[in-house]
C-alpha cells in the first residue's frame, strides 16, 4: 500500500466532507497503517493478534474521527488509540486465560522463541526477548522511543504521563535490556 502524499490536515478535511469521507479515511489508513501495525506488533507479538488489534483500532478511528478536536497531532491520537487497544487486548487475553500478566508476558516470550526464524544467538532475537521481559509500561516506552523514535514530548501526550517519568522508564528499560543481553551468553 503506497503512503499518501497528503498532509494530515488535507486528509481530515476530506474525511469531514461527506463526498470524500471514505477517501480521507482510506488516506489516513494508507499513511499510518504500517507504523501502527509495528507499534502494535511489538506489544502483542503475534502477527494475527496485531492484525486484529489494528483492525479494531481503525474501527474506533472511523467512529471517533468526527470528534477529533485536533488538540494534538493526528499521529499522536492514532498512537494513543493503538496503545490503548493493545493494552485492552493483552488484558482480555489475561482474563480469558485467568492467568497473571507476568504469565502472559512469559507466554509472549515463548511465542517469540517458537518463531521458526528464532535464533537465540542473534542479537536481534536477544533484544526481542529482553524487551518481552520488561514490565508493560517500560516495554511500551522503550518501543516508542527506540523503534518509533518518538520524542518524549509526543510520548507524553500519547501515554498521558510526564516526560520525566517517561525518561526514567526508558532509562530503566535500557539498563534491564543491557543486563539481559550481557547475561544471556
Amino acid at each position: 500500500m503506497a503512503v499518501t502524499h497528503l498532509s494530515d490536515q488535507e486528509l481530515l478535511l476530506q474525511f469531514k466532507d461527506p463526498a470524500t469521507r471514505e477517501r480521507g479515511y482510506t488516506g489516513i489508513i494508507k499513511k499510518y497503517q504500517e507504523r501502527l501495525y509495528w507499534h502494535i506488533r511489538r506489544m502483542v507479538v503475534e502477527h494475527e493478534d496485531a492484525n486484529d488489534v489494528l483492525q479494531n483500532m481503525f474501527i474506533k478511528v472511523w467512529k471517533g474521527l468526527d470528534n477529533f478536536r485536533e488538540d494534538s497531532q493526528l499521529y499522536t491520537w492514532l498512537y494513543r488509540i493503538a496503545t490503548n487497544e493493545s493494552l485492552t487486548f493483552l488484558e482480555q487475553k489475561k482474563r480469558k486465560s485467568a492467568i497473571s500478566l507476568s504469565d502472559v508476558e512469559n507466554g509472549l516470550s515463548n511465542q517469540l522463541k517458537a518463531d521458526k526464524n528464532f535464533d537465540a544467538n542473534k542479537l536481534e532475537w536477544k533484544l526481542q526477548l529482553a524487551i518481552q521481559q520488561l514490565p508493560e509500561k517500560q516495554r511500551i516506552v522503550f518501543n516508542l522511543r527506540y523503534y518509533d523514535e518518538m520524542p518524549y514530548e509526543e510520548m507524553s501526550r500519547v501515554l498521558e504521563t510526564s516526560e520525566g517519568a517517561l525518561k526514567a522508564s526508558y532509562h530503566h528499560a535500557v539498563k534491564k535490556i543491557e543486563n539481559f543481553i550481557l547475561n544471556s551468553n
